[in-house]
């Protein structure tokens, strides 16, 4: 097993040579030649000519180098490889790419890449007969990963007393390093198994670390096969942060008929998700936007019309949640927005309009067990004291509406809840990762035991010592006899380590090659070898787009509350508490799960609160860089995480969660305080701003949220004398 300390950074061979990008200076535009120096005879550049094999990613539509066409600003156009960095750097500067530059599309405009459009009932018919309606436009922007190291690979022939030896080894940090040894091979032009790869650490990762890694592992392979020597090529942090995959943005209008007691009649959902010049996982994140972007509550008919849209910017795509987290931002701030125009509480509204047991989510997928949100938001509510601060903010939010001054001197506070649920699969088979997932356990005459499985140790999945203390616990082995390996060709083939899958899938599968050597131990003469692989769910035969039948079979379930305040002199929102409850199943490490819910919540208020990234003319501006602006340490808020205990003997994911409840959570707390409906993240100082100074020009408030305020008050001073008789409504 590799050391699970050691990064890609880390690794120095003898004679090791290094690599730099050469990249396109243009948005769009048809690639007429690279132009260099006369380079040193240690030195060579690397263009797509050189390529041997194909000149593509196993399964995408990426170039590897750019051949003709140039998609964005930054695009790999050739490698140039040598014995000193800093040498490299001095010829990197006088390397000219010559383009026939074209007119580039920048969003938010964009061409189709992917559609969906869904109908059930007839949504159109609820809008004619409802009470009211509830309309709004969330955005939410892009995101960095922000891993610990930049992208990187370093790739060394197996034998390096022999160049000429047909096969390589790569090390890189990779969620998905089959993908890595297939790209790899496909673009040399070798066999099936000639190139082994070694998974590096990628720690808080965030799925930032899927396919990009197989990109830059060609560039590196290439280069070792044409200098004869290993390469490591390691991206600073700016050029990783310039061009490497972001989250993708998405604008999300969700516009829904409401019955007498806020129950939704029906709704109408519109979402566009940007993927820049690579749709990677298209299919996939539109897909589970459409579900974020209904939630799980009680929808009547509704339709849904969304596209993914391509545009010349760097790719955009997963990130924890894989469209998940779009869409429930935009449904968890539109359930508050309808609790609002019905008078009533976010959290009682929520727990009166839950989907139940046998009903399905958006697309058809059903919920084959109970939804215990209701036990969580009582949970999250009893440890937060929400039920008492909300109807008390409330009256003090409806005290202020159209009063000169309202807002002069005061401290404004304001609470929000959400609930959220997660998955521990794709919708989709194939290449997007829900292929074939097999461990291999092997029980040696000396008693040792080797587990195998190219499931990566990161942050997000299991540590090592949680298989071994299954296989300890199953067969009665010590941990140190127990060895772990994700080598490629020692380990098979486990899939992307992403979705809860190396937590909910592999996990099951090293507990089952354990229960099967049980049983034959001593049966059959040592040693045992045994494998056991999870198979690709089977397609549903109806309807136009097929999904797969457990995508979401195995669902985690959240809810988070937050309480904020904020100074009207500095505008800068300050979080007095973070109250998180879950149920995930069963819990294998509590320190490990509170630890990766813990960091969730960090970076998913980041995406709320901060972290603004932009594009100007196809570029992000390098200053960006440095402004760009993450939660420290010392600014962590106080977070509570509390486990709901649940039936289920089996792991779900966690990861995942924080992202699709913390950011409406802290945006509706934001509204809250300052009585206005904030709709987009990064949430920052400049909206509260301009909404402050709104409120400030005494404008009176419309009929309609006049009528709104009535109810909310009322249920308000309901909430107050409940909290005061310690009741929870």
């Amino acid at each position: 097993m590799n050391d699970p300390v050691k990064f890609t950074a880390d690794i120095f061979l003898p004679d090791m040579l290094y690599a730099v990008t050469v990249r396109s200076p243009v948005a769009r535009g048809v690639l007429l030649g690279v132009e260099c120096p006369p380079l040193p005879e240690s030195c060579v550049l690397v263009t797509a000519e050189y390529i041997p094999g194909k000149n593509e990613l196993a399964g995408f539509s990426v170039p590897v180098l750019a051949e003709k066409n140039l998609s964005y600003i930054g695009e790999p156009v050739a490698i140039l490889v040598g014995p000193e960095p800093g040498k490299l750097a001095e010829l990197l500067v006088h390397v000219t790419v010559n383009v026939k530059e074209q007119q580039p599309l920048f969003p938010p405009e964009g061409d189709v890449a992917v559609k969906r459009d869904i109908v059930s009932g007839e949504p159109e018919a609820a809008f004619e007969h409802c009470e009211k309606i509830a309309e709004g436009v969330y955005r939410t922007g892009t995101q960095a990963h922000w891993y610990p190291e930049p992208h990187g690979a370093v790739a060394a022939f197996q034998d390096a007393r022999d160049s000429a030896l047909p096969g390589l080894m790569i090390y890189t940090a990779t969620q998905w390093p089959y993908h890595v040894k297939h790209s790899v091979e496909q673009v040399l032009g070798w066999e099936s198994g000639s190139v082994t790869v070694s998974s590096m650490a990628a720690a808080g990762h965030f799925d930032g670390k899927i396919w990009y890694p197989s990109l830059v592992a060609c560039h590196a392979a290439l280069a070792t096969c044409i200098s004869g020597s290993p390469v490591k090529l390691m991206l600073g942090g700016e050029e990783d942060f310039l061009y490497a995959p972001k989250r993708s943005a998405a604008e999300i209008r969700i516009r829904s008929a409401i019955g007498a007691e806020g129950e939704i009649l029906a709704s109408q959902v519109n979402a566009s998700v940007g993927f820049g010049a690579a749709g990677i996982f298209q299919d996939e994140i539109i897909d589970q936007t459409c579900i974020g972007s209904f939630g799980v509550y009680r929808r009547g008919a509704f339709s849904f019309s969304g596209g993914g849209l391509h545009a010349n910017i760097p790719a955009q795509g997963a990130f924890a949640g894989f469209g998940l987290a779009q869409g429930a931002f935009a449904s968890e701030r539109h359930a508050c927005r309808i609790a609002e125009a019905a008078g009533q509480n976010p959290a009682q509204w929520r727990k009166n309009n839950f989907l139940k047991v046998k009903q399905s989510l958006a697309i058809g997928i059903p919920l084959n067990k109970s939804i215990p949100l209701p036990e969580l938001i009582d949970a999250a509510a009893a440890a937060s004291d929400y039920h008492r601060k909300w109807a008390s903010y409330e009256l003090l939010k409806n005290s202020r509406r159209g009063k000169p001054g309202a807002f002069s001197g005061q401290m404004l506070r304001g609470i929000g809840i959400t609930t959220a649920f997660s998955g521990s699969g794709f919708l989709h088979n194939g290449v997007s990762g829900n292929g074939n997932c097999t461990v291999e356990m092997r029980l040696e005459k000396d008693g040792s035991l080797d587990i195998k499985t190219s499931a990566f140790f990161s942050q997000t999945c299991p540590p090592p010592e949680i298989w071994q203390n299954i296989a300890g616990d199953i067969l009665g082995i010590e941990s140190s006899a127990i060895r772990l390996s994700n080598i490629t060709g020692e380990a098979p083939d486990s899939g992307i380590a992403t979705a809860s899958r190396a937590v909910s899938v592999v996990t099951k599968l090293v507990e089952k090659c354990c229960l099967a050597i049980r049983s034959q131990r001593f049966r059959r003469p040592l040693p045992i070898t045994v494998k056991r692989s999870a198979a690709s769910a089977k397609k549903p035969d109806s309807g136009d787009t097929a999904y797969s039948s457990d995508a979401f079979s195995r669902l985690s379930w959240g809810a988070a509350i937050i309480e904020i305040e904020i100074d009207v002199v500095s505008l800068v929102p300050v979080i007095r508490g973070i109250w998180f409850t879950a149920d995930c199943g069963k819990i294998l490490s509590p320190q490990r799960a509170n630890s990766a819910l813990r960091t969730g919540i960090i970076h998913a208020l980041g995406w709320a609160s901060r972290e603004q990234i932009f594009y100007k003319d196809g570029a992000i501006p390098p200053e960006l860089y440095r402004a760009y602006d993450i939660i420290a340490a010392e600014e962590v808020p106080p977070i509570t995480i509390e486990f709901i205990q649940s039936e289920s003997s089996d792991p779900r994911g966690i990861g995942d969660l924080p992202f699709c409840c913390i950011p409406a959570a802290y945006v509706q707390a934001v509204s809250q305080a300052l009585d206005h409906h904030f709709e987009k993240i990064p949430l920052c100082s400049g909206e509260i701003w301009s909404a402050l100074e709104q409120k400030q020009q005494h404008e009176p408030p419309h009929a309609e949220a006049t009528e709104a305020a009535a109810g909310a008050e009322a249920a308000a001073g309901a909430e107050v004398a409940a909290g005061a008789q310690g009741v929870s409504t």
